[in-house]
């Protein structure tokens, strides 16, 4: 095979990515401002593709509500990842927490619109859950092994309190109100009660 034949064989597949990419971040723009009722025929128009195209990926409308949420849970775990270096685990929990707010806060009606996929029975939703709470638990279990976090708290537990404390009823502040919510709550559980704000 010549350059040029390769070159023509790699640019469908280099198209076909970035025609994905820019579909799912389109859809996350689309689905937080319009929630359950955008339309995907506005996804494909501020992706810049044709409705046809946007079908050739996600045949179904829970195929691109699944890929969204999906990468919300991989920038999620990815953040985990990375503050599993910071050298408060306390702060890192905290900082990670934190995170989740602000995506919460900025993609109520995309979290809305995910509700079709968001099923406990349905095997996506029980994998991409299995992830998140794998990982609040490493960020839980390094400040348990750190003597920084009380061991008298499970991950589910965590996640629960978590969750409740998420999606009290959305009041002007409302974020404000959470994010210090859920450092009374982190600072709670820290065993020399060092209670201090953290960013």
């Amino acid at each position: 095979m010549d350059v040029e034949t390769q070159k023509t064989s790699r640019r469908p597949r280099a198209d076909s990515i970035r025609n994905r990419e820019r579909l799912l971040e389109a859809a996350r723009e689309v689905f937080s401002a319009g929630g359950p009722g955008a339309s995907l025929e506005a996804v494909a128009r501020k992706a810049g593709v044709g409705i046809g195209t946007l079908y050739r990926h996600f045949p179904t409308r829970e195929a691109i509500f699944q890929a969204v949420y999906r990468r919300e849970v991989d920038e999620m775990v990815e953040l985990a990842d990375r503050l599993a270096t910071e050298p408060d685990p306390a702060d890192a929990l905290k900082r990670w927490m934190h995170a989740s707010v602000r995506m919460v806060a900025t993609k109520r009606g995309m979290l809305a619109a995910l509700s079709p996929v968001m099923d406990g029975s349905t095997e996506f939703f029980a994998d991409t859950s299995k992830r998140l709470m794998s990982a609040i638990s490493g960020l839980l279990d390094r400040g348990v092994a750190a003597g920084r976090l009380r061991d008298d708290i499970t991950a589910d537990e965590l996640m629960r309190a978590f969750l409740g404390i998420c999606y009290i009823p959305e009041k002007p502040g409302w974020q404000d109100t959470v994010v210090r919510l859920l450092d009374v709550f982190v600072d709670g559980l820290a065993t020399d009660r060092d209670v201090r704000k953290s960013g």
